[in-house]
């Protein structure tokens, strides 16, 4: 194995399209490792340190949202969760255990490869931004340590998965600011993330779920209709 490309790991029980994928990736220039089952891709996700895991939600032994779920205890890996429905509570649940994308089968190459691109390039930045000074962000009973991905409410520290954390981070660097959807998907998921705004829907959703007092009447992250989102500055 060629130690300087970077290492996919296909975690997917499909042989025919494990082999398509492998395919697929050596022509861009990544080298692969294959799981066929959720208790391998974890075995082998400690093993060799991946720099991607694409991993299907539909795995034998243990599924892919347990794999996802317990990977994050432990790692900030980029995940790409693959599936081969439709079902939103598969690929939202998946999002909400701290994966960074989504796929559905049947997909482009072309498509895969720009995701995985974007998730390999902000988990680089991530690393670099490790050795920057410690930033603090606060906003009512809001306490943001940016380089521990600390969130602390009131006096209770919330858990964040990754991208939950990220748009918070961006609200808050930008009290008062109507925030476009468009902006939000952008800084958040890359300029060539092809997937729709629900998945933005679902973080706001899950996000209020957190730092609001009360989450059915959102007095911190109000909805500007039809545009975006801000952190409200008239309600502080």
């Amino acid at each position: 194995m060629t130690l300087d490309r970077e290492l996919i790991l296909i975690a997917e029980d499909e042989a025919s399209f494990v082999e398509a994928l492998q395919l697929g990736l050596a022509r861009e220039g990544y080298e692969t490792l294959v799981a066929s089952d959720g208790v391998s891709a974890l075995e082998l996700a400690k093993q060799h340190s991946p720099d991607c895991i694409l991993l299907d939600v539909m795995l034998p032994r243990l599924s892919g949202l347990d794999v996802c779920r317990q990977l994050r205890k432990e790692s900030k890996v980029p995940i790409i969760m693959v599936t081969a429905r439709a079902a939103e509570l598969d690929t939202v649940l998946g999002l909400e255990l701290g994966a960074d994308d989504y796929v559905t089968k049947p997909f482009r190459m072309a498509e895969l490869v720009a995701r995985i691109r974007a998730v390999l390039r902000r988990a680089s930045g991530e690393e670099e931004g490790r050795e920057a000074a410690e930033e603090v962000l606060r906003f009512q009973g809001l306490t943001v340590y940016v380089d521990r991905h600390q969130v602390i409410v009131g006096d209770q520290e919330a858990r964040l998965p990754p991208k939950e954390f990220e748009l918070l981070v961006l609200f808050l660097r930008n009290p008062g600011k109507v925030l476009t959807r468009d902006i939000l998907v952008d800084r958040v998921w890359g300029h060539d993330y092809y997937g729709d705004t629900k998945t933005l829907d679902v973080h706001i959703k899950r996000l209020r779920a957190k730092i609001e007092p009360d989450p059915n009447n959102p007095s911190v992250l109000t909805t500007i209709r039809g545009v975006g989102y801000r952190l409200d500055l008239a309600r502080a």
